[in-house]
């Protein structure tokens, strides 16, 4: 009996050491994938040809440049891929997704495999026709620095001081956006009144609805940024998970810089 106990508690611990093997490989090649989405127009070539016909082509059409090409490129594999956000001298360089659930891409990379990092992906109630005036994306706070992490350095002035802005590329547009405010929140409670629930913002119906939307902003940020917008600014809105309350979130907005 007891050599019966000996052996039932060693198979236990071979299964806990297997299982735990397979999350630890599980875990290390989503780091590894969620890294290398970030080198993905590295590897999309486009012929120099293409870009001077697309800038002297008639009748003349809106120029496209390098990027917007490498993302039509990229498109063919994944259809839900509807831009590329960069934040220069960050982890932030990445495809954003977006399709009909905002939990589709939580845990899927951008070829649809299961990925615990996740995508970078657009609300799924933003209108590109007619266009949402605010481009609400979300991504996960990786402990490795990689998806939306690095949003938690703009805690610091100085880090927003040498990376003011965020570049935004679609199909129509290669962008610049200009940060105008970076605040912590939190998802509340639906019993909470008089609360900025930001996450809701993702087209205004009114100027006042819109001007709300800025002011709250402007008031919660951690520092002043030396920018606002006006009704009529295209906005972007970033957000990930963050740690300084239950529930809590990053914010950072910007606006098209014109």
């Amino acid at each position: 009996m007891k050599n019966f106990y000996h052996r039932l508690i060693y198979i236990l611990l071979v299964f806990i050491i297997v299982v735990a093997d397979i999350f630890i490989i599980r875990y290390c090649t989503d780091m590894y994938r969620a890294k290398k989405q970030s080198s993905l127009l590295n590897n999309i070539k486009i012929d120099e040809n293409i870009i001077i016909q697309s800038a002297t082509s008639s009748p003349p059409a809106p120029q496209k440049t390098e990027r917007m090409l490498q993302l039509e490129e990229l498109q063919k594999e994944n259809s839900d891929i509807v831009a590329w956000i960069e934040i220069e001298g960050t982890e932030i360089n990445y495809p954003v997704l977006q399709t009909t659930d905002n939990d589709f891409y939580m845990n899927r990379d951008y070829k649809k495999s299961y990925s615990s990092a996740g995508s970078i992906f657009l609300d799924k109630d933003f209108s590109w026709s007619p266009k949402s005036c605010n481009f609400l994306i979300y991504g996960h706070n990786m402990k490795n620095g990689t998806m939306f992490q690095n949003l938690l350095k703009y805690k610091d002035k100085a880090f927003f001081d040498e990376h003011p802005t965020i570049r935004f590329t679609t199909n129509e547009e290669d962008s610049t956006y200009e940060i105008i405010s970076v605040f912590q929140s939190r998802v509340y409670y639906k019993y909470e009144t008089n609360v900025f629930r930001y996450y809701y913002f993702v087209n205004a119906e009114t100027e006042d609805e819109y001007n709300n939307f800025v002011n709250n902003a402007k008031s919660a940020s951690l520092y002043d940024t030396g920018k606002t917008a006006t009704f009529g600014d295209q906005l972007i809105t970033l957000s990930t998970c963050a740690y300084h309350t239950e529930d809590g979130r990053f914010v950072v907005v910007g606006r098209l810089k014109n």
